[in-house]
């Protein structure tokens, strides 16, 4: 079977051309690696204009009730990552071993190259985990300032504060992402570049995915177990006598703000890893590889400075509409500032393209109408973060008919009818967005038929879908700002209640002296609950875009390592063979226990945070004693890392395990991660998504709190919370963590059996496999078995 060993290059041998090499004459003849320096300069200051927008937050006033409750949140998010950061280390010692003996055991590189590698490793994760820092920190100011300002009585400020925030966070998140990849890029050695990639790479990677499934762990075994005692002790939203809300503000943080950041700083990373990787791989021509290169990072500055231009346009459109207006629909202003990004995108894509690649010549012969192929190909990904948004709108939005169908639905038929409508949502988004996704791809394809192949080889339309994934996050900040929007929006409302400020003595008269407003408390929750609603809506948005991204470019990487294959002479993909038909199903099986391991984990841990809040919730007293809110954020820390363990060994065995059988078995099980895990994440995201709105529009619309209707929905909303915040965000990192890890994973099964082949030994990669299936197997029966709800002795 194994056939051209010898041939084997493996993607971190990429030859990464000297950039000099491309030259641009429309900008002066200038070369590339000037040009990415500058370029990266220039994103430089894009980082001072987030930190701008970072301290316009920090200024605006709030009270001290509600600051000290928002620094209580803060205190016990801090806890969380810092325990997370320990964790974070414990499991990189595991991949610094693979690393280790593949770089030196099978590579024969020097100590100096390894440690190289292992340190840009450990700056792809501590990138990750620096976004994560900065989000909770900028969260946490926004929340208290943003539950003031609805007592002004002037709704637009409440909007105005989060969206603010957010996009601090998505021009921080993605400015910082390319000036490290630029670094890489420019000023590492050519020899090592294409290790010290795939180490950044690899670090990102895991580090979103262990913020992300330990977070949507944390955040849901919370919410839930804060959520229900609504039902049982008929008391309402975020009421300061329940333990479980401060645990569920720091989760509202851990979940929906570490978990997106990290994940969105991952994905932008990794899809520009992939097509360097495609590019050198597929490209012969040296000069034509740097001119692509360089024309994607370019692209990437000019769609980074466009989303902050948008966001200060949509600020100019959205204070002539609203400023002094008592009511608006919450959801415009950041629908707009989507549609702006995605135009300026859009437009500024085929002006930048045929600024760089114009001129295209490929060994004599020219291609003068590449520049406005690749723009569009580009443009149909730009279109697809635009379109997924205002089709998820059409399932989860509390406007929309599904989820007044499900509202419906609950009014006679209780929780029952509340989850069986909830699910139909979810598959009908599933199968319309994926046919969205489809059609764009396609598109994209047919575009890369008119000559694309002649640049780029014969697989010319796998580097035109990685160019849709690289589409999806031209607006990456903007992205990142409306995901951001939602868990300031929801701590918010926390905040408010937590703070009991309404109760506090003179506090009319203290407000009117030391802030110049008189406040109006019944308006303020209104709005709250209103934006909270629009937060639901654009948290559930941007989830399906983040998700294709993954996939597609997911896809790019896969290919990639097709690629590799190829030359070796040891690819064999036929929908006949065994070994193909085997990992297609065995990817399948893998979502599958992934989606039920990480609702055991929140399961049993909102078993265990509902136990302790009913015995410890005192309806007598007018707050919740700290030390019992801190029980159960151990609770919560205690069952996410207890289900991230598992969940993470069972995967990384299992992917290793997978990669030594067989290489194209391997390939098609990638396959089938990326394609059963688009759908899967689409489905429960956008079904949990129509629960928490079908909620709102009972609490906020129809104000029908405390009644049967209500308790059926409440119900539905936390069956959602882990599909929406536990397992479907949480394969996005997952597809992408199993594809980089299993690049490393297949080249240490084949040069381990290249050296058998050359000295005579016996290939035990075979061996391997099994002991590490079996491994596998214990982690995956242990995510069941050994996180159980225990059985209370009678």
């Amino acid at each position: 079977m194994m056939t051209g060993l010898v041939a084997f290059a493996s993607e971190a041998d990429l030859a990464i051309p000297d950039l000099h090499s491309g030259t641009f004459a429309n900008f002066g003849g200038i070369n590339g690696w000037n040009l990415l320096l500058y370029g990266a300069m220039i994103i430089a200051g894009t980082l001072s204009i987030s930190l701008y927008l970072f301290f316009q937050v920090r200024k605006q006033t709030a009270h001290q009730s509600m600051l000290t409750v928002a620094s209580t949140i803060y205190k016990t998010c801090s806890t969380y990552l810092v325990q997370q950061g320990k964790f974070l280390l414990m499991l990189f010692a595991f991949i610094a071993l693979a690393m280790t003996y593949y770089f030196i055991g099978l590579q024969g590189q020097g100590i100096p190259t390894v440690l190289l590698v292992l340190l840009f490793s450990v700056v792809g994760m501590g990138g990750s985990y620096s976004v994560a820092w900065y989000g909770i920190r900028l969260n946490t100011y926004a929340n208290a300032r943003t539950a003031f300002a609805s007592l002004r009585g002037k709704p637009w400020n409440v909007v105005n504060i989060p969206l603010r925030s957010g996009m601090s966070v998505g021009l921080f998140l993605i400015s910082l992402e390319l000036i490290m990849m630029v670094i890489i890029l420019l000023f590492v050695p050519r020899e090592i570049v294409g290790y010290c990639f795939l180490g950044f790479a690899i670090g990102e990677s895991l580090g979103a995915s262990a913020l992300r499934i330990a977070g949507g762990i944390f955040t849901k075994i919370a919410d839930i177990g804060s959520d229900l005692m609504k039902i049982v002790f008929k008391v309402k939203e975020d009421d300061p006598r329940n333990p479980g809300v401060i645990a569920d503000c720091t989760g509202d943080n851990a979940g929906d703000s570490v978990g997106p950041t990290a994940d969105g700083f991952e994905t932008y990373g990794v899809t520009g890893v992939a097509l360097i990787s495609f590019i050198t791989l597929a490209v012969a021509d040296v000069d034509i590889q740097a001119k692509l290169i360089v024309w994607i990072f370019a692209m990437r500055f000019l769609m980074d400075i466009m989303s902050g231009i948008s966001y200060f346009v949509n600020q100019f459109i959205s204070e002539k509409l609203y400023a002094g207006k008592k009511e608006f629909d919450f959801e415009a202003p950041l629908t707009r500032l989507i549609w702006i990004a995605a135009i300026m995108c859009i437009s500024v894509s085929f002006f930048m393209s045929y600024m760089l690649v114009g001129d295209l010549n490929v060994h004599g012969t020219a291609y003068p109408d590449m520049w406005w192929k690749l723009a569009m190909i580009i443009s149909c990904g730009t279109l697809a973060a635009v379109l997924i948004p205002e089709f998820t709108k059409i399932f989860t939005s509390s406007k929309s008919k599904h989820v007044h169908e499900i509202v419906t639905a609950s009014r006679e038929g209780g929780a029952s009818l509340t989850i069986l409508s909830g699910l139909v949502a979810g598959y009908f988004s599933a199968f319309w967005k994926g046919l969205l996704i489809v059609g764009l791809m396609t598109i994209a394809y047919f575009v890369s038929k008119e000559g694309l192949n002649d640049v780029m080889g014969a697989h010319g339309s796998i580097f035109a879908f990685g160019l849709v994934a690289f589409g999806f996050l031209c607006m990456g900040p903007v992205n990142i700002a409306v995901d951001s929007y939602g868990p300031v929006t929801d701590n918010a409302q926390s905040i408010f209640e937590l703070s009991r400020i309404e109760a506090l003595p003179g506090i009319k008269e203290e407000i009117k002296k030391d802030f110049g407003f008189d406040p109006n408390f019944e308006e303020g929750k209104h709005y709250l609950e209103a934006n909270d609603s629009a937060g639901n809506t654009f948290k559930a948005t941007a989830k399906p875009v983040l998700i294709g991204t993954a996939v597609v470019g997911a896809t790019t990487m896969i290919f990639s390592i097709i690629l590799l294959l190829e030359h070796a002479g040891l690819l064999n993909i036929e929908l006949t063979s065994a070994p193909v038909l085997l990992g297609f199903i065995s990817g399948g099986a893998v979502i599958f226990w992934f989606s039920g391991a990480s609702i055991q984990a929140v399961t049993t841990g909102a078993y265990r945070a509902v136990d302790f809040i009913k015995k410890n919730m005192n309806l007598d007293k007018k707050e919740a004693d700290i030390e019992d809110s801190r029980t159960v954020v151990k609770i919560c820390t205690e069952y996410a890392q207890k289900g991230m363990w598992n969940i993470f060994l069972a995967l990384m065995t299992i992917t290793l395990a997978f990669a030594f059988f067989d290489p194209n078995f391997f390939v098609a099980y990638l396959i089938s991660i990326a394609a059963f895990g688009l759908f899967q994440a689409i489905f429960m995201a956008n079904a949990g998504g129509a629960w928490d709105n079908a909620k709102k529009l009972v609490e906020v619309d129809l104000g029908e709190k405390g009644t049967d209707l209500h308790a059926a929905t409440v119900i539905g909303d936390t069956v959602g919370d882990p599909f929406k915040d536990t397992s479907s965000v949480s394969l996005n990192p997952i597809i992408k963590f199993s594809t980089l890890f299993g690049l490393l994973a297949v080249e240490i099964a084949v040069k381990m059996t290249r050296q058998a082949k050359e000295t005579g030994t016996m290939d035990v990669t075979t061996i391997i496999g099994l002991i590490l299936l079996l491994i596998s197997l214990v982690f995956v029966w242990r995510s069941f078995y050994a996180t159980r709800i225990p059985t209370e002795k009678k």
